[in-house]
């Protein structure tokens, strides 16, 4: 209730003020009044403490890499749609191949990604040298696409989340979702640290801690934090075009014995440079639920696996490192669906590392699902929450 006692209420209320959330809200306020909640600031979870990659050649062959080509799609105009800079580049991407017992799996994952559409070739070390002057001497090779790019994610979110109030969404930061009420197997209205809002629509963009909110109406959701952590540097001249992973990043991210086994920490390069200069230095992959203490070995880790093959980064300073929780599923792929049983509380969530790539494309498809159209049923069947 407000202060005169009048109810408040909106057609669509989004919980989450990541990309993805502000993301569902623009889209959404096309056709609807939306009230948009977030606990903290805009981009100040996840999608604050990312990298910039928009890399399409480490998503599985098949689904995995149609969404992301769907999303990628919507980048090429986004930044005319959003009326800003999101510092969108596409500069390509590069995996790195440091050793002779990953080239085998290597070559088969980009046979897999050709078959699958995306354009990926496999390089070999004087080539990804050519392309990248600051890489080892000692490499095996390396993957290269054309179709990997980047993005500021705090832009991006940020861009989402003006363009979103534009067209007339509330947020409000710091307020906090303390219940959702449901009625007769369907949503009437949320709960909030700051007062009441009816609604018949509840978007859950809670990111690493969506299963916190599915529990407020009693859903089961296997959405848990994975925990990565990022060295950031100094701001130096430029070093690094484009996105560069390597192949014990798809073993860590994949974890699967077809890629490879996982290292300690889940350890696999991540490496972008900012538009202003600073480097982006990843990153690790761990089950520590939402705990913020770093083991120096860790970062010594990320540090020296880094080094090896890109020898020059041990000349830069480090000034600090982020902490990101990323929202893991389990199978790689997130969830866009309503709850069955549960009318009007639909869940976008559990992008794990992908959520700035498919940020654009989950916003789409949000709308399409509550509009009951089908125009997206194959990009959205296989995203249905899984139910015993």
């Amino acid at each position: 209730m407000s202060k005169e006692g009048v109810m408040e209420t909106a057609d669509a209320v989004v919980i989450g003020g990541g990309v993805i959330g502000t993301s569902v809200a623009y889209r959404l306020a096309k056709e609807r009044k939306v009230i948009l909640l977030e606990r903290k600031e805009i981009g100040g979870q996840t999608s604050g403490n990312c990298d910039k990659a928009i890399i399409l050649q480490s998503k599985k062959p098949g689904f995995p890499i149609k969404l992301a080509k769907a999303s990628r799609r919507i980048y090429d105009q986004l930044e005319e749609e959003l009326e800003t800079s999101i510092e969108y580049n596409k500069n390509g991407g590069m995996i790195l191949i440091e050793k002779e017992e990953h080239l085998n799996f290597m070559k088969k994952f980009v046979d897999r990604q050709n078959k699958a559409g995306l354009r990926v070739k496999l390089i070999d070390a004087k080539e990804a040298k050519a392309f990248q002057p600051y890489l080892s001497d000692n490499l095996v090779g390396a993957t290269y696409s054309t179709e990997d790019a980047e993005v500021n994610p705090l832009l991006l979110t940020q861009a989402f989340s003006r363009a979103a109030r534009r067209s007339g969404v509330d947020i409000r930061l710091y307020t906090e979702v303390v219940g959702i009420d449901c009625q007769n197997g369907r949503v009437v209205g949320v709960k909030t640290d700051r007062g009441y809002i009816s609604t018949e629509l509840v978007i859950n963009a809670a990111g690493p801690f969506a299963g916190e909110i599915a529990e407020m109406v009693g859903v089961p959701l296997t959405i848990i934090p994975r925990r990565g952590v990022i060295l950031i540097s100094e701001k130096v001249p430029p070093m690094i075009h484009g996105n560069i992973l390597c192949s014990q990043y798809i073993a860590a991210k994949h974890q699967s014995e077809e890629y490879g086994k996982a290292p300690p920490f889940g350890i696999g390069l991540s490496l972008g440079q900012t538009d202003s200069g600073n480097l982006l230095i990843g990153g690790s992959r761990e089950f520590t639920g939402y705990n913020k203490e770093i083991n120096p070995e860790l970062l010594a880790s990320i540090a020296s696996h880094a080094i090896r093959m890109v020898p020059s980064l041990g000349n830069v300073q480090i000034i600090r490192s982020m902490i990101g929780f990323r929202p893991f599923t389990g199978n790689g792929l997130p969830i866009i669906d309503e709850v069955p049983g549960v009318q009007g509380f639909v869940i976008a969530a559990g992008h794990e590392g992908d959520g700035i790539a498919l940020a654009p494309i989950t916003g789409i498809l949000v709308a399409s699902l509550v509009a009951g159209e089908s125009n997206y049923k194959d990009l959205l069947e296989p995203l249905k929450l899984k139910t015993e």
